[in-house]
């Protein structure tokens, strides 16, 4: 277990440490969105580029943990298919029902669309806590650098998490506040997918 969570710790950092930032050198959450607001009117190839961070990132891995169950199953490796099976029933229940009921639920406006909650909403302007997009691809990413035991595995999916929540944030989808609690779901989710992965093993 010591080993599992210095991995998610390493996992984590980059994002932990990029929204840190963000609150020290830009201030509160109205503070960010108006910096970045300014910056996308003014960068547009950037912003061209974090677009599509936020719409690809996340889609590889479903043909990732697709493979994964394929060679298990070829192979007649049960931990493969127990890796492909726990993603798929855990990103079910917590990046899409989860994620998508607590959206609705907090009715917090996202970055732009006023100040006031709307708890209890279908209005999409009002879901902008916890982010989606950072909650999956934490929850994706998360067991496959666990189990890799690379730490340049890790780092690099750390990295490409931390990147996807930033582009959240820099295109007026999110506040920082939500990417964060995006990350702390989608941890609960890829270490569940670990650990349900890993039950008839010592790893």
């Amino acid at each position: 277990m010591t080993r599992v969570l210095s991995g998610w710790l390493r996992f984590s950092w980059p994002l932990l440490v990029l929204l840190l930032l963000l609150w020290v050198f830009l201030g509160n959450e109205a503070q960010v969105a108006a910096f970045f607001r300014e910056h996308r009117e003014a960068h547009p190839g950037l912003q061209s580029v974090l677009r599509f961070v936020t719409d690809w990132a996340n889609p590889p891995f479903y043909v990732v943990y697709a493979w994964i169950l394929w060679r298990g199953w070829r192979e007649k490796r049960p931990d493969l298919v127990r890796l492909a099976l726990a993603y798929v029933v855990v990103q079910v229940g917590v990046a899409v029902l989860a994620v998508h009921g607590l959206k609705m639920l907090i009715g917090r406006p996202r970055p732009g669309a006023g100040a006031s909650f709307a708890p209890l909403t279908t209005d999409p302007g009002h879901h902008s806590m916890p982010s989606g997009h950072t909650t999956e691809i934490t929850g994706a990413a998360l067991p496959l650098g666990l189990r890799s035991r690379r730490r340049i595995t890790l780092l690099l999916l750390g990295l490409l998490a931390a990147l996807t929540g930033f582009s959240r944030i820099y295109l007026g989808w999110h506040h920082p506040s939500d990417v964060f609690f995006g990350w702390l779901l989608g941890s609960v989710a890829g270490l569940a997918i670990h650990l349900l992965a890993h039950r008839d093993s010592h790893a």
